[in-house]
């Protein structure tokens, strides 16, 4: 029964393993080399179209009265780089604690902007995330906010509305950045750019009216991004257009549902927020909560291909004579745990903690997280807080544990009894599991007790895999030696001497340090148990850890690392309890017999 169990338990593993690592891994790095190849394509065939534009004008169809204006940049991109893009317009300089960029003058819009606490590799000479960009670009990408009128307002702030800096040209946490805007109906626009020490804007709209009769008119925000990431995403995380409105609650829209469903609009809304994310950045708008506004996440295909979601207040009425001011806030920046929960609560923004895709296992996955970056807060090093997690949590499972194994403990020293029984009613099945279910009775086993210290490290598995994979605290955060990257797969390979050798291998063919030392493990704690005496089952018992060690070499360092700690773990736990019930410890047995010379035929 033992057996049989131990071989279920095995199956049931490599099914669920070899599923994570397809549906996780092998299918996104598929789908992100296929990716890159569209993309490429994608860019020259719109440079080609770019030779006889004119980069950044807009030729599209005019927008309706009352709509959103057509975004700039959707007809051409320029093949210069990016510091000769942004040397076309004047800009406001942006200088932050964590921020470095400028505001376009044209349009007043957010799309120059990068993030100085994060580089592109771990490499210490590799350049800053850049997170937007000017729309010229082929991975464009902006924040704008602007105004909708009518044939009483004349032209309001759009998109191709130039600026005026009035007095400081800087903004930073301490000095806001004002602009101006005068039209020939009688109305100023002041714009008020401030920001804190993190990653969010406040756009703060006043509108004066001079005029002799009252205008209505309404405010629009939008984030627009030309590109998608590379790094295609999977179903582990949502990467795409996201938003908080109204009763709907929670929008999700991957860039393959949008570009398939083109146009989402749900109702309307006043409060909430909306955007588009990544893997570990965002940038989503906040509207005012003065005015009911309209949602909505579109796919464009007119002129070049864009992904944006965008809102739209009603109208705002202006009398004669008097002002008004709306206020929006734009979050541009990096998925910090602490930060976002931070402006959830400190700005009152509806459930803006869930920008950070937490998953249907939040319960599992948030405390998870909070102990991991508590005990990194003690320890200064998120590699040994996922030991001390290990530990912990072995801790808190173990009079659980204590019991499974103590059954299993007992299962070994009633095998005698076990083997009678077979050998008595080895022709009648019925009467043998009856005769064994009475065994089980009397002697007080339990006999799937032993699945359950397996089955606990399912979940604790996926919520580190989780927190690993999604949350930005974890990416480059460094171990010891040559792990720079705990979110990362261990970058040695045994297959080039762990770096002896200088040559590019497969990735089929990096297995490092760690999975090795995992693969080890695992090996040892599966003969801590009897070897089946069936061939098959003994094959995949012996197989199983260097199966495991080819299929986890993919995965997140510091995922390996905590199964190998696991395994440790178990081993010490495991002997202890059976060297208290009694029961022979089966390791050093299994480990002299495997590496016996096994007797030929004839002798």
């Amino acid at each position: 029964m033992e057996n049989n169990r131990n071989f279920f338990i095995t199956i049931a593993l490599s099914v669920l393993i070899l599923a994570v690592w397809q549906y996780f891994y092998v299918l996104p790095r598929s789908e992100a080399q296929r990716e890159a190849a569209r993309v490429e394509q994608q860019r020259v065939e719109e440079q080609k179209k770019a030779a006889g534009t004119n980069p950044g004008t807009d030729t599209g169809t005019p927008a309706a009265p009352g709509a959103i204006p057509n975004a700039p940049g959707t007809d051409a991109v320029t093949p210069a780089g990016r510091e000769q893009a942004l040397a076309t317009t004047t800009r406001a300089r942006i200088d932050t604690p964590s921020l470095e960029g400028s505001i376009n003058l044209t349009g007043a819009r957010l799309d120059d902007l990068k993030l100085k606490h994060y580089t592109e590799t771990v490499d210490k000479n590799s350049p800053e995330i850049s997170l937007l960009n000017p729309a010229a670009l082929p991975n464009g990408y902006y924040a704008e906010i602007g105004f909708v009128g009518n044939d009483k307002t004349g032209a309001v702030p759009g998109p191709e509305t130039v600026w005026a800096v009035d007095g400081n040209a800087t903004l930073t946490p301490t000095t806001p950045v004002t602009l101006t805007y005068s039209n020939d109906k009688g109305l100023t626009f002041e714009r008020t750019f401030s920001v804190d020490t993190n990653y969010m804007f406040t756009v703060s709209d006043t509108v004066q009216n001079a005029g002799t009769a009252a205008v209505s008119l309404s405010n629009y925000g939008r984030v627009t991004r030309f590109d998608k990431p590379l790094v295609a995403s999977t179903y582990v995380l949502h990467e795409g257009l996201i938003g908080f409105t109204g009763t709907e609650g929670l929008q999700e829209h991957k860039y393959a549902s949008i570009e398939k469903d083109k146009q989402f609009t749900p109702g309307k809304s006043t409060d909430g927020w909306l955007g588009i994310t990544d893997k570990y950045w965002a940038v989503t708008l906040v509207p005012t909560e003065k005015q009911p506004f309209q949602p909505r996440y579109a796919y464009f295909e007119d002129g070049r291909h864009r992904y944006q979601s965008d809102f739209l207040t009603d109208p705002i009425t202006v009398d004669a004579g008097q002002s008004a001011t709306v206020e929006s806030e734009i979050f541009a920046g990096a998925k910090e745990v602490g930060k976002i929960n931070a402006y959830a609560e400190d700005r009152h923004i509806k459930r803006f903690d869930l920008l950070i895709d937490w998953g249907w296992f939040h319960f599992i996955t948030k405390p998870m997280f909070w102990l991991i970056d508590t005990l990194y807060k003690f320890f200064g090093n998120f590699g040994l807080a996922i030991l001390a997690t290990t530990v912990i949590v072995k801790a808190i499972f173990y009079p659980l544990a204590n019991k499974s194994y103590a059954s299993m403990a007992n299962m070994k020293k009633v095998q005698p009894k076990m083997l009678e029984i077979r050998e008595k009613y080895a022709d009648d099945k019925m009467k043998q599991q009856q005769a064994m279910m009475e065994l089980y009775k009397t002697e007080k086993i339990n006999p799937l007790a032993g699945c359950w210290p397996v089955a606990l490290q399912i979940p604790v598995f996926f919520s580190l895999y989780k927190v690993l994979y999604i949350t930005i605290e974890m990416r480059h955060a460094p171990f010891f030696g040559w792990i720079q990257d705990l979110a990362a797969p261990d970058p040695t390979s045994l297959f080039n001497l762990f770096g002896l050798i200088p040559v590019t291998l497969p990735h089929m063919l990096m297995i490092g340090v760690w999975p090795l030392i995992m693969g080890v493990t695992m090996f040892l704690q599966m003969r801590m148990n009897p070897t089946p005496p069936d061939p098959t089952q003994a094959a995949i018992f012996t197989w199983m850890p260097v199966i495991f060690t080819f299929m986890m070499a993919g995965f997140p360092a510091g995922l390996v690392i905590y199964w190998a700690w696991n395994n440790t773990l178990s081993i010490l736990q495991q002997g202890i309890i059976m060297k208290r019930q009694g029961a022979k410890i089966e390791l050093w047995d299994n480990l002299v017999a495997l590496f016996r010379k096994k007797p030929s035929p004839a002798e």
